[in-house]
């Protein structure tokens, strides 16, 4: 059966400031899709948050980029952030940056990441999301899940896998796309993706069979609305087993807290930290980064689980690691590496500085 995964999010307002979504909200947005499926839109849906971003997942047989489910979850973002407001929720509805709904929520700040796919006679998906950081932060985990033997033995020892896969790379600053056939490619590819902040992976493809395996969102809230408005807090959806990595080799490259663009207010680099759920709560200068996964089998369309995958003491010294590599970077206080460079921060006085400061620059 054909069947299409849409996974779609907004930060609709934090509680308390930007450090986990209040159960009220989480209230709304299940009663919201509890009605969809009721009427047949949805087949099956699971509502959880990630820090301080509402995170829809559901099922339907309507084909990515449908009108009719953007158009529901932008409803349910906008009541949403109703009640954010009479709460006072900080940042009420701050990911929303249109008025009135326009075809699809791509390009109005929710981030979007969908596949439609033919469900496998067993489809197990992995569901990433993370929080305080930016969209470019998977390019490392999915070339290692996809690209990388060290980590994904399948690549070697599993005929299926030997072909290798196809990576759709987006230049978000330039609005152009690329493919790269990887093994071929893959030096030429790491030029591109090696840069996270301009570079992002998209999706990734069975060369064999072009059966999708990975969707990312690659919105940049900065490049839309053309101000800093909060991070990008991306999600990413990949199936598992077959044709594609198996689970622990699609959750392997976690296990190495890699550092990423975010943190507070955007402008510092950090370690993203794998948790469970109930641990995505980001206080500590806003972080570190978190990152949680949930697990299911997909059977006839129905969401099956979830299982929370990071809830698992082999990521333990995953977290310790994240924890020593922040209070290390943390101790550089406003110099980089810790903050990024002025030309990639997001949320800066330097324009105001520089203008205070007109005409005091001699030549050296």
């Amino acid at each position: 059966m054909r069947v299409t995964l849409s996974h779609i999010k907004a930060d609709i307002g934090g509680y308390v400031g930007h450090s986990t979504s209040h159960p009220a909200i989480l209230e709304l947005a299940s009663k919201g899709l509890q009605k969809a499926k009721d009427s047949g839109m949805l087949i099956d849906f699971h509502v959880t948050a990630c820090g301080d971003d509402l995170q829809l997942i559901m099922t339907h047989q309507k084909g990515e980029d449908n009108q009719e489910i953007h158009k529901m979850a932008w409803d349910i973002f906008m009541d949403g952030t109703r009640l954010a407001q009479e709460l006072k929720l900080y940042g009420a509805g701050q990911d929303l940056l249109a008025d009135t709904f326009s075809g699809n929520v791509k390009g109005m700040g929710p981030g979007v990441a969908e596949m439609e796919i033919e469900e496998r006679p067993s489809e197990p998906v992995l569901i990433f999301m993370a929080d305080k950081t930016s969209a470019g932060a998977w390019n490392l985990p999915l070339y290692k899940m996809f690209a990388d033997p060290f980590n994904t033995a399948g690549l070697v020892i599993s005929p299926v896998m030997n072909g290798g896969y196809a990576f759709e790379v987006v230049d978000v600053k330039e609005g152009l796309k690329i493919t790269f056939n990887c093994p071929d490619e893959l030096y030429e590819m790491l030029v591109f993706i090696g840069s996270p902040s301009r570079f992002m992976v998209r999706a990734v493809y069975h060369r064999a069979t072009g059966e999708v395996g990975s969707v990312s969102s690659t919105q940049r809230l900065a490049f839309i609305a053309g101000r800093y408005v909060g991070k990008d807090d991306p999600v990413c959806i990949v199936r598992s087993q077959g044709n594609f990595p198996a689970v622990g080799e699609v959750l392997e490259p976690f296990a190495n807290p890699h550092i990423v663009e975010g943190w507070m207010r955007g402008s510092h680099h950090g370690p993203l930290m794998p948790v469970a759920v109930k641990d995505a709560n980001p206080s500590r200068f806003d972080g570190p980064p978190r990152v949680t996964c949930l697990g299911f089998q997909l059977a006839n369309g129905k969401l099956v689980g979830p299982v929370d995958m990071f809830d698992d003491p082999s990521f333990d010294e995953a977290r310790r690691q994240a924890n020593e590599m922040g209070y290390y970077l943390r101790r550089h206080g406003p110099f980089e590496p810790h903050r990024l460079p002025l030309d990639e921060m997001e949320y800066t006085t330097m324009p105001e500085v520089m203008k205070k400061l007109e005409g005091r620059f001699e030549k050296a």
